[in-house]
């Protein structure tokens, strides 16, 4: 389980442009299963994955992971933990120009050096999963933004990670690729994973896969529904 103990985020600390993107929010997420956080841009959902996924630090509070304090690791371990616990896929992509879709996807495998083989064939069918198998010699930059996104996806899951984070992974999908998401996001629930994701999309908060949805507004969490 993940659990947030009293955590705030702020930047410019101390400063006259001080923002509190995140203020006191205590939350469980519940392993095994699929939680959607939702709210209008700028209520703090980006900055909660963040937190949730090692990313950034809270300013105060706690973050654990089965009972461990992971806000408190040193990098090194924390970078670690990371690699090997969570899959990231970001509103942004954060995909290396330059590189084809393939290299970007195998990309976060390397540092856990699998053979390069079986790490081709795992990102290969990734990106099959996702119908864009045949673009992966394509370099990104070259992608539409619905294919870098689920080329993004690909990449959030090819270290098989026991939690997936996706910041509005379908905002550049249309209704069949969503639908197909959701079918991963299914099998992904089935084999034991947890999926935590921030979403305007109400197909994705209204999926029968989701088994929580929780609101955030202005950095603390508004409510939440099963």
């Amino acid at each position: 389980m993940l659990e947030l103990a009293d955590v705030t985020k702020l930047y410019n600390q101390g400063r006259p442009n001080e923002v509190a993107a995140v203020r006191g929010v205590t939350l469980d997420i519940e392993a095994g299963k699929v939680t959607v956080l939702t709210g209008p841009s700028g209520s703090g959902k980006t900055t909660l994955l963040t937190l949730i996924g090692c990313l950034a630090r809270p300013t105060t509070g706690r973050v654990r992971l089965n009972g461990e304090i992971l806000s408190g690791l040193p990098e090194k371990f924390l970078a670690d933990v990371r690699r090997r616990t969570f899959g990231f896929a970001f509103q942004r992509f954060n995909l290396i120009a330059g590189l084809s879709a393939l290299d970007n996807v195998m990309l976060p495998a390397y540092p856990l050096g699998p053979p390069h083989r079986r790490l081709t064939a795992r990102a290969m069918e990734m990106l099959a999963n996702l119908g864009v198998d045949h673009r992966a010699a394509t370099a990104v930059e070259n992608l539409s933004g619905g294919e870098m996104q689920r080329v993004a996806i690909a990449r959030a899951l090819v270290n098989d990670p026991a939690i997936v984070i996706a910041d509005e992974p379908t905002a550049n999908l249309d209704g069949a690729l969503v639908g197909q998401f959701l079918d991963i996001v299914a099998t992904l629930k089935a084999r034991g994973k947890t999926v935590l994701m921030t979403s305007h999309d109400g197909r994705i908060s209204g999926a029968p896969v989701v088994d929580r949805v929780v609101a955030v507004a202005d950095g603390r969490i508004a409510e939440a529904a099963a």
